[in-house]
This record gives structure tokens, sequence and C-alpha cells, in this order.
């Protein structure tokens, strides 16, 4: 019994020292191919960028099948995002003019009137412009909420850095302008109907949420580190909206984050994973409310993320179903064929080796009812509760989950061609590299996770000690909700008792601008926190009858609850004002 059990641990040694001399071998290779990938898709400079302006990201050099050749706010953001952490974290000093020349483009096309209008009416909501700085006029999914707050996020880690090399006047004459536009966007339209990441689903978007969380967040402490504290109160307020909206995402039947409101699909989705990466902040620790990639609820929805994808990939036959294997977008997906990505296949590593290091420096992990069974596929006999790190389970278990984080890398090398190069997305029959060539983001999303297999961190965004708010408010300050209240507003908290189907959710509206006058394109979504009571608080004039009516939308369905109107009278304005409605649908 001794010996097999010996033998079993030598080779489990043996498989997991060659998995990562594969994953060792990879990143040495890849590193500096993504990073000339990259660059070479980047301003005029670039030898793949031809016609891009300075400081322009092109998605891809392909014209055709797809044609990529644009640059998209949400790519460029995360795209510089890895470019200004090399920077600031003293990787690459060569690489501050490309930055200016970044945020000197997004200023400009900030003011790029396009579909989604103006940069007073919307549009910066709008997702992609002609690498000439113009505006791309087809058609589209628009709005797409995510990129402003990524494209804050982006420029404040730039600007923190400015501040503490003694360049105030550079960040507060130039960059702040840029960057107070987003958040103020941000504030003012999180609430609103926005298609997700993928530009499909026209909902609301964990993705997109949780974005909008870390930019106000870190935009009200950087507005107060420069001394403009009057949009302070908002930005937090509808930080701590956000957070609590978050938290609906969560499906605890199927033990998995849903990415999606709307949409009529699993809601399984990469979506997910890259939240919890591109949200990572590592003095938060494994906090379930922000997602971080070592909770237990963001490796619960790993786990179930990844099974997805066993079975239906060609390219995944006769892997063990504990190890490493290619994913995709969602396993619904059918776009270009449906395949797996070579950057949502590496998001699944940096999740992990995000966790590694947080554990490392807390010196132990907890194993929950809710994260059993991601544990449970390292170690069968592992049991809820807390390992420190001279244990022998914690010893075991982050081994494993280290070799499984590998397993990742070795699964994009296999399909990465000799020459090095990250296309889209590699065929789920053979993993032959297919759709858009050279993708900007699949170098970036390469990039990031070797950052992390090393063990770098970047500094935290405010996400530590947050407490999640007993009440939500979804109403956001374009709709009477953002500086909470003044002196002609009372609080109302709507409540209603509604019975919903997965997917499925309830929205309000009614006949003030609060209330968005009868829209349901624009309703306020309001929070399943306390399921099947679902709730919103928003500010709406004092003193003034108020009619509204609740909504049902599911899958692009809209249904209104039966006539007639409900009506209120709000009380007069007061320190003490407020009333609560309790509904049931009809």
């Amino acid at each position: 019994m001794r010996l097999a059990l010996l033998t079993s641990l030598v080779c489990l040694a043996i498989g997991a020292f060659a998995q990562s001399s594969s994953a060792d071998a990879y990143v040495a290779s890849e590193s500096p191919i993504a990073k000339s990938g990259l660059l070479s898709n980047i301003g005029p400079d670039g030898s793949k960028a031809s016609g891009a302006k300075a400081g322009i990201v092109v998605a891809s050099p392909s014209k055709q099948n797809p044609n990529y050749f644009y640059t998209w706010t949400r790519d460029s953001a995360l795209v510089f995002k890895a470019i200004i952490d090399q920077f600031t974290s003293g990787a690459d000093d060569s690489l501050r003019t490309l930055i200016d020349d970044y945020t000197v483009a997004q200023g400009i096309l900030q003011q790029v009137d396009n579909p989604s209008g103006s940069v007073s009416s919307g549009g910066l909501g709008e997702p992609k412009f002609n690498v000439d700085e113009t505006a791309f006029t087809g058609a589209w999914g628009r709005p797409q909420r995510d990129g402003p707050a990524l494209r804050a996020t982006a420029i404040i880690s730039y600007a923190n850095w400015l501040l503490d090399n003694k360049n105030s006047t550079y960040v507060t004459q130039t960059l702040w302008p840029i960057i107070k536009l987003d958040l103020d966007y941000v504030q003012g339209n999180w609430n609103q109907s926005t298609f997700d990441l993928w530009e499909e689903v026209n909902s609301s978007s964990f993705f997109t949420t949780a974005v909008q969380h870390r930019a106000l967040r870190e935009g009200a402490a950087f507005a107060d580190r420069i001394g403009q504290s009057s949009v302070v109160n908002g930005y937090t307020t509808q930080a701590d909206n956000l957070l609590c909206f978050l938290q609906s995402y969560w499906n605890p039947a199927g033990g998995y984050i849903t990415a999606n409101t709307g949409g009529g699909r699993s809601g399984k989705d990469s979506n997910t994973v890259l939240t919890s990466i591109h949200t990572f902040d590592p003095a938060a620790g494994c906090d379930s409310a922000t997602f971080q990639p070592c909770s237990d609820k963001a490796l619960a929805n790993l786990k179930v993320y990844v099974d997805a994808f066993r079975s239906i990939y060609n390219v995944n036959s006769g892997i063990a179903s504990d190890a490493a294997v290619a994913t995709g977008r969602y396993p619904e997906d059918s776009y270009q064929g449906g395949n797996p990505w070579y950057l949502t296949t590496i998001a699944n590593a940096e999740q992990l080796y995000d966790a590694l290091i947080v554990w490392d420096k807390l010196g132990g992990l907890n194993v929950t009812d809710t994260s059993l069974a991601f544990f449970q596929q390292f170690s069968s006999g592992v049991k809820a509760g807390s390992y420190d790190a001279e244990s022998d389970t914690y010893k075991t278990l982050t081994s494993a989950i280290k070799d499984f984080a590998d397993g990742f890398l070795t699964v994009n090398a296999k399909f990465t061609p000799s020459n090095g190069g990250l296309a889209e997305q590699y065929s789920r029959s053979d993993g032959t590299p297919t759709s858009a060539v050279d993708l900007t983001w699949s170098y970036a999303a390469a990039l990031t996770a070797f950052a992390a297999r090393d063990g770098k961190t970047f500094p935290s965004w405010g996400a530590a000690g947050l407490t999640v708010p007993s009440s939500c408010s979804t109403g956001g300050s374009g709709s009477g909700g953002g500086s909470g209240g003044s002196a002609d507003t009372v609080p109302v908290t709507f409540n209603v008792d509604a019975t919903t189907v997965f997917g499925e959710n309830i929205f309000l509206t009614g006949s003030v601008d609060a209330l968005q006058n009868w829209s349901p394109d624009s309703a306020l979504a309001l929070s399943s926190a306390n399921y099947p009571i679902w709730s919103i608080t928003v500010n709406l004039p004092a003193d003034t009858a108020v009619e509204y009516k609740y909504i049902r939308k599911n899958n692009g369905q809209v249904t209104w609850e039966s006539d007639p109107n409900n009506s209120i009278k709000t009380p007069a304005a007061g320190t003490d004002s407020k009333l609560t409605e309790n509904d049931t649908w009809r």
C-alpha cells in the first residue's frame, strides 16, 4: 500500500514538473513575441498599424473575415493598462512616449461625434472608431459602457505614477479632464442597459458592472488626492450602488456567476473570469463581494465555466477531468465556428496565479462549502476549513493548483504556431489558428498572465474592507440618484414581490425624469438581493404625485404589469423625509 502511494506521488510530481517545464518554455519563448506583436499594432510606428494615428491601438491587422482594423475603447484600455503597468513598475522605461500618445488620442476620441451621440449626450459609450480617429458610422452593438470605465482605470494608474514623480501639472491640466468625463459618464449611466464585452447581448453585464465599480472607487480616491473633492461623494455613492448590484449576478443554485441579465444563454461565460483578473486587488484578500480571484465564488465559478468546455471541443478529447482544457467565450458560442480563444484560455491561468499570490501573502487558504468542489478536483478528501501554509493540505492544494494553472499555458502553447503569432481563436476541431490574426488583446492577455505567474502585482484600487450596502439603489446621477438627494428630492424605496424565471429581471419606470418617463428601454433595474423581493431606492421630486409600473425583461421580451398604474405622493422635503412602497407584481 505504501509503495503504491509512493509511486502515485512520484508520478504526480513528475507530471507537475513536466507541466511546469512546458509552461516555463512557453513563457520564455512567447514573452518577447507577445510584446513585439502588441507594439506592432499601435500607432504610426507599429509595423502592422499603417494609417493609425499616434497612440491608437489597432485591434488586429485583419481587414477581412473578420475586419478588425478599427480601434475599440475597451480593447485599447486593457492593452494600455498592461503597458502602463510595465512602465510604472519599472519593467520597461521606454514606454512613456507611447502612453502619452494614448492619453492624447483618447482625449481626441472623446470629443468625436458618433452614432452614440456627442461627448455630452452619450457619445462616450461608442465602442469603436476608425484608426484615423474618425467616427465609425456603420451598424453595431452600441452603446458599450465598459470602455469609459476601463479607460479611466488605465489613465488613473498612469496619473498616480506621475503624481508620485512630482508631475502634478500635467495630471491636473491634461489627464484629469479626460478621466472626469469618463467617470461622470459611468456615474450617470451605469444603471442603463449596455452591450456586453462580446458585443452581442444588450442588458446588464457582470464585467461592465464590476469595472464600473472599480473605476468609480479608484476615481473617488484619485479625485480626493488632487483636490477635486466636489465629485467624491457622487462617485462613492454610485460605487456603493454598483457593489450592491454586483451581488445579484451570483447564481447560488448553479454555483457560478451569471454573465448577463439577458441573452437567453446559460450565463457561463469568460466574461466572469476576465472580470476577476481585471478587478484583482492584491490588498483585498479573498473578498467575495468584489469576486476576487481567490474568493470562494470566483473559484466555484471558474470550475463551472471550465467544465462547460470539456466535452464540446474535439481538441479537449481525452483530457482528464481535473486537467486544464481549451476554453472559449461561452459554450453556446457560434461566432467564427465557436472556438477556443487564446485570451479566454490563458485568463483561467491568470486568475489562479493571482489566487496563489494572495494565499502566499495571507499564509493560508480557506475552503468553504461554496468552493469545496473546486478544491476537491485536486484533493478529493479535502473538507471545508482553513489550512495554514505549513499544512500538508495547503501544500498539496497549492502545488496542484499551480500545475493546473500552468496547464492552461501549455494548452495555448500546443496551438501557438512556430512564429509565436496569436490570433483571436484556434479551431475547436484541430487547433489551427483562426479568425483575426495577431489580435492585440491576445498578446496583452499573454503578457499579463506571464506577469501574474511571476508573482507581479500592481497598486490597490480600493477593494479592501468594502461593505455591501444593506439596501441598494440603482438610480445613477442621470436619474436623480447621483448625489444622495438634494433639497427638492426625497429617497423612495420600491419593493415588489415578484417570482421570476432564470434570466428574467424586474425593472421600474414611471411618470417623472427620475423614473425614466415611462421608457422601457431605460427603465431602472431592481436588485434581487432579497429575492423574491426586488428593490430599488430612487431620489424623486419632493411633494409630487408620481405614477409608476414594474416591468419584466427576459431575453429581449418586455412584459408590463397590469393596469392601473401604481401611484404615490412623495413627502415634502426634510431631513427625515423618505418613503417605502411595498408592492406585489400583478
